[in-house]
């Protein structure tokens, strides 16, 4: 765990998908339809801050009722 002074390392496109366990291209689908985790331009690259990928993976069932489709 990072300490106070050192910042969160960011996750790469790679590690987020094996953290939600779908396929890369399933994440870079989500981010064209703007419903996928928050992520950050550096460069030509994505990345992505570990605690927003799990604040909104554990919002998501905020946003389920009963009447969606499994």
């Amino acid at each position: 765990m990072p300490s106070a002074t050192e910042p969160e390392p960011l996750w790469d496109a790679a590690e987020v998908a094996a953290y939600l366990k779908v396929p890369k291209a399933t994440l870079y689908r989500w981010r064209t339809k703007k419903v996928g985790p928050p992520a950050r331009r550096v460069g030509r690259y994505l990345r992505y801050n570990p605690s927003e990928v799990a604040d909104w993976f554990n919002n998501l069932q905020s946003h389920l009722t009963d009447d969606d489709p499994p």
